[in-house]
């Protein structure tokens, strides 16, 4: 027989605790399933500062980050389920946990999945070469680093030019290892500006942009790249190549949403984002599971993805108890200049949180809101980035005509 809940939230990181948090402020009962022994997830390797100034701030340490909301958890009681793997879920909210060689089911009203993401691997670059020791995903690298103690190098070449192997520049550059260079095939760096000062321009890291990583040499441990200036399609260019010897690389390039256990339930998957497609309750396209964080579409800030946490949690706690289902959905399209835009779907609430990305950076632009060939909403925005996700609260005027929301960043 399966145990019976109001809300299971999967996924012990910043978007799952928040959502915990948020769910059971709403009086709903609550169990957090997490794999790891700890919660946190991986605010747990983030020793830098940085984190919380929106939420509560000040700059917090990733762990520190963590511990407010745990603190918030084991006081309100949360059932907590650490490493415990939820193998299997499905659209009628079944699931399977696994925990040390004991199984159990649950069966849940409401799901929150906060899974958070992974990162791409060298498999998926294709760069050729043998398999040499010395080649490391950034976060795995900082995993080694700051909760094992070992130095994964000493000549060090960084390949993305993503948030987590920037900060592993500057980390590594503390701990006495030489970072010889980030390499960059996009003509614009994919991290945060304040990464780009406070990582690399501070410490005198050489980036090079619309470069990449044309092949490895070593076959022990890896000896040396063969950089090479890329082409528009991004292609590397015969004739630009040089040679950096290193004793490891570094690939910070890009991050995946978790959305195996999504897909076996049937939730629907938007490739831009390669997360669930939701509705601004953020509820997928299977009733009564809900989609947030890292898991939905990855985000540059903590702040944002426990912020997200906490929207859904809360409207998870709510469906439980009431089983709402909104009665008329418009669908939001991303437009002239954006990328991607969440939620999906609006529902009949007046007041919506808009996420967004653009395709490119700028200055001086104008963010639309557009509906049946009229503007709705406008904003100025001086400055964007595809690395700065842009959130914005809006009030939506009456929409009896409205079929459909298209946002622009002209």
């Amino acid at each position: 027989m399966a145990n019976k809940i109001d809300v299971a939230v999967i996924g012990g990181g910043p978007a799952g605790l928040a959502a915990a948090v948020a769910a059971h402020e709403a009086g709903a009962d609550v169990s957090l399933i997490d794999r790891n022994h700890d919660l946190g997830g991986i605010l747990n390797q983030c020793i830098h500062d940085g984190f919380g100034i929106h939420l509560f701030g000040t700059s917090l340490t990733g762990p520190e980050f963590a511990q407010r909301y745990i603190q918030q958890v084991q006081k309100r009681g949360v059932e907590i389920m650490t490493s415990t793997s939820v193998t299997q879920l499905t659209s009628d909210r079944q699931l399977i946990c696994s925990s040390r060689g004991i199984r159990r089911q649950l069966e849940a009203r409401a799901v929150v999945l906060a899974m958070g993401c992974r990162e791409r691997t060298r498999g998926m670059l294709m760069i050729p070469g043998d398999r040499p020791a010395g080649i490391y995903a950034a976060g795995v690298a900082q995993n080694l680093l700051n909760e094992q103690n070992i130095l994964v190098g000493r000549k060090v070449v960084i390949l993305g030019s993503g948030d987590v192997g920037l900060i592993m520049a500057r980390s590594l550059t503390w701990e006495g290892a030489t970072v010889l260079a980030v390499i960059e095939k996009l003509p614009y760096p994919s991290g945060l500006p304040r990464n780009i000062v406070q990582c690399l321009e501070d410490y005198d890291i050489p980036l090079y942009l619309t470069h990449t990583v044309k092949s490895i040499h070593g076959r022990n441990r890896i000896e040396a790249v063969t950089v090479a200036q890329t082409d528009s399609a991004g292609n590397p260019i015969t004739g630009s190549e040089f040679s950096l010897a290193c004793d490891t690389l570094l690939l910070s390039v890009g991050l995946i949403p978790e959305n195996e256990l999504s897909r076996g339930a049937g939730v629907v998957i938007d490739h831009r984002t390669n997360g669930a497609i939701v509705d601004d309750c953020y509820m997928t396209n299977i009733k009564g599971i809900f989609a947030c964080g890292n898991t939905l579409h990855v985000h540059d800030l903590v702040d944002w993805a426990a912020q997200e946490g906490e929207r859904a949690g809360s409207m998870a706690a709510q469906y439980s108890q009431y089983s709402f289902t909104p009665d008329r959905k418009i669908a939001v399209r991303a437009g002239s200049g954006v990328r991607y835009v969440l939620p999906h779907y609006l529902t009949t609430r007046k007041k919506v949180e808009l996420s967004l990305r653009v395709q490119a950076p700028g200055r001086n632009r104008e963010l639309r809101l557009n509906a049946e060939k009229r503007v709705i909403f406008a904003k100025e925005l001086p400055h964007v980035h595809p690395a700065e996700m842009v959130q914005l609260e809006i009030t939506l005027p009456p929409w009896e005509t409205m079929r459909s929301v298209e946002v622009c960043v002209v």
